[in-house]
């Protein structure tokens, strides 16, 4: 059977980027995933169970492709583990002037400056209810990426605020720092700015029975800030950590004439250093706290590295916008097979294995 979005790649490929992702958000909506490209059943070795949650595969969707939970089903039932949406801000607000998507296509990459344009934790809270409500619901956890307003004054209110909101119909709460289209936002990694945001999301979500809560990092930080977020994630007992947000870095080697958008970078040009980043962080917290590892992934191998590198699961965007939904049923079958290949039974048991610490 032919790969539909192979068919009309070429045509999305000449829209704008924003309006033809609006159009594939639009077609799964549509409920036009689910037949052209079912699930294959998920070999037993790629379920895994984190903070108390069933994974039935270890591949999630990142952030900043359902902003606003319009198409969490959907991407279930496309076949993937885990769902994350966000950025979510308090209050709705449009994001930074368009055009602030595009793609560097021969570089499998892509640049945004959305600048959290959202459609408020309201907005949000609602459809995540409705969720629950849907006869024969059966998919994985949902997680959701908190934002602040771009002119709020008070980092910390906002945070809570989502938190407040959000965390009944959460599975996972993911504060995000990290993102380099907010003026100021990276800042906030900084441990003394960071820590009452910590503090005051985990007192606002108490009321969401404890969720997990993490906290996703750029792969801008130097190597000491680094380690003092790591330590600040440890001493505030935080479950996890999310390596890593987009890049304000151009690596050497861009081709496309877009390299020089103001923004930050996904894609295939991201892999290097966000595994890198993702490596620092498991040494350093001596592999004991879970981590998400996104920037780059696109294949089975990627998917694998990133965990023998420490990540417990793994989540991928861009490489969608070149590959399309069959890329996940790929990246599935290949990381089962090279599991199988170097001996282990799950992916919980690889977790680690390239700092010997594997189980």
């Amino acid at each position: 059977m032919p790969d539909p979005y192979g068919l009309i790649a070429p045509i999305l490929s000449r829209m704008d980027a924003e309006a033809a992702h609006r159009l594939v958000l639009a077609a799964l909506k549509a409920g036009c995933g689910g037949p052209f490209y079912p699930p294959e059943p998920d070999p037993p070795s790629l379920g895994t169970h984190l903070w108390g949650l069933s994974f039935s595969n270890p591949i999630g969707i990142a952030a900043g492709f359902d902003k606003n939970a319009e198409v969490v089903p959907a991407l279930f039932r496309l076949g993937f583990g885990f769902v994350e949406v966000g950025g979510i801000t308090p209050r709705p607000q449009p994001g930074n002037p368009r055009p602030r998507l595009f793609r560097l296509e021969e570089d499998r990459a892509v640049v945004n400056r959305m600048g959290f344009n959202s459609e408020g934790a309201e907005a949000v809270a609602n459809r995540l209810a409705r969720l629950g409500d849907q006869p024969g619901r059966r998919w994985g956890p949902v997680a959701v990426n908190l934002a602040k307003n771009k002119e709020s004054a008070d980092a910390a209110a906002d945070y809570a605020a989502v938190a407040r909101k959000l965390a009944p119909y959460a599975d996972i709460i993911v504060i995000n720092v990290s993102s380099p289209n907010t003026p100021g936002l990276r800042s906030l990694q900084k441990v003394a700015p960071l820590q009452p945001i910590v503090r005051a999301v985990r007192e606002a979500s108490a009321g969401g029975a404890s969720k997990p809560l993490l906290l996703k990092i750029a792969p801008d930080l130097e190597e000491d800030d680094i380690d003092a977020v790591t330590g600040l994630a440890v001493m505030e007992k935080l479950d996890g950590i999310v390596c890593t947000n987009t890049t304000t870095a151009r690596p050497p080697g861009l081709l496309s004439r877009r390299r020089g958008e103001e923004g930050g970078l996904s894609g295939a040009p991201l892999r290097s250093r966000a595994t890198e980043v993702l490596r620092r962080v498991y040494a350093a917290t001596h592999g004991k706290l879970p981590l998400i590892g996104v920037g780059g992934i696109a294949s089975g191998a990627d998917a694998y590295a990133r965990i023998r590198a420490g990540a417990s699961v793994v989540q991928l965007y861009t490489a969608l916008v070149y590959r399309g939904p069959r890329l996940l049923n790929e990246i599935k079958r290949d990381l089962a097979s090279l599991l199988a290949r170097d001996g282990f039974s799950t992916v919980g048991a690889a977790v680690g294995a390239d700092h010997g610490r594997a189980a």
